[in-house]
């Protein structure tokens, strides 16, 4: 469903930068607090363009008054034939950006302002949700004359030490791993899904229905929209992914599950998923986010050493075999010179 805005503001995800978000073809990571994350996104083969768009905030952020620690994770993906997707994308993660620098009870509605009890960010989520779609639609009623509005997937995740809160619009997908066991925490707001829970369709014909992409919900091709929350609970260890559907329609859960299992960094995860996407077809654009929670020092530090391993092993094995014959010819001289020394000595 998506097409690559290569914007400058996919640089500004580096490790002296208090957030990024971006959407050119590129791949960073940070460790934040106790989080280890990393995002990828990635036009796929068929696509020209690619009209995804990530977020990473951190607790660090400029003006930050939404949380002390943890970090917001955002993914949206651009409605593919529609106009500006690729502006929708990205209008609707900055949006979410702009919440950062408000309180949790800084929302408009009554209806939020009753349900917030003053510490879940679910209420204020859930309406800047609304507030991003109203920008979108509004930005569709100035500027799109004709064609298809633009709009966008919308799927922002608050991590918190003990608790990750979901809001959800659209097909893009959060998954909760544990133990090498994979959960799709998010259902997904498509025609193919809805048919399944009426029966209609079974999970396999879903999965190879061509109009699977078809969304029965979006951030701002309507002035109004109806956004699903989750509270998840979380315990050190475990993994959240955040992706568009361009890797959940071409990687099965159980070849997620597994890429996994084999473990690894965030970062070494996310360019498997992105990787073995594109081996599959490639046939949409690809963004994931993923993010292990409070990571143990041994598994942190044995995974950072494992991927400089795989990425420079044979030259660090070429360079050490350099070190050790220069050194060991250099020892070799020295004592040569040492001998000939004692032997050209008189008596």
């Amino acid at each position: 469903m998506s097409t690559a805005l290569h914007s400058p503001c996919g640089k500004q995800f580096t490790h002296d930068r208090p957030f990024c978000y971006g959407s050119a073809i590129e791949f960073r990571r940070h460790s934040v607090g106790r989080l280890d994350i990393a995002a990828q996104t990635d036009k796929g083969r068929r696509k020209a363009n690619n009209e995804d768009f990530y977020g990473v905030f951190r607790e660090d952020t400029p003006d930050l008054a939404f949380f002390e620690e943890g970090a917001l994770l955002c993914v949206a993906d651009g409605l593919g034939g529609h106009v500006g997707g690729e502006i929708a994308s990205k209008l609707a993660v900055s949006n979410l950006r702009d919440m950062l620098r408000t309180g949790r009870n800084d929302v408009a509605s009554e209806e939020a302002e009753e349900e917030s009890n003053g510490t879940s960010p679910l209420p204020a989520m859930r309406e800047w949700v609304k507030r991003a779609n109203a920008s979108v639609f509004q930005t569709n009623q100035d500027l799109v004359k004709s064609g298809k509005p633009m709009g966008t997937t919308l799927l922002a995740v608050m991590v918190e030490p003990k608790k990750a809160f979901i809001a959800n619009v659209g097909d893009s997908r959060c998954y909760h791993i544990r133990d090498g066991e994979i959960i799709a925490i998010t259902e997904d707001h498509s025609w193919v899904d809805e048919q399944v829970k009426m029966g209609l369709m079974s999970k396999a014909e879903a999965a190879m229905d061509q109009r699977k992409n078809i969304v029965t919900r979006s951030v701002g091709t309507h002035e109004t929209v109806e956004v699903d929350t989750y509270t998840w609970h979380i315990v050190p260890e475990d993994v959240l992914l955040l992706c568009t559907d361009g890797l959940v329609n071409m990687v099965p859960d159980k070849d997620i599950a597994e890429e996994f299992r084999q473990g690894g960094s965030a970062a070494e995860i996310a360019q498997r998923l992105v990787h073995l996407a594109n081996e599959n077809g490639g046939k949409d654009n690809i963004t994931v986010v993923v993010a292990t929670i409070s990571p143990s020092l041994p598994r942190l530090v044995f995974s950072r050493l494992r991927s400089f391993w795989r990425r420079h092993g044979a030259s660090t094995v070429w360079l050490l075999l350099f070190l050790l014959g220069t050194l060991g010819g250099l020892a070799l001289g020295y004592y040569l010179g040492l001998i000939d020394v004692f032997h050209l000595r008189p008596e």
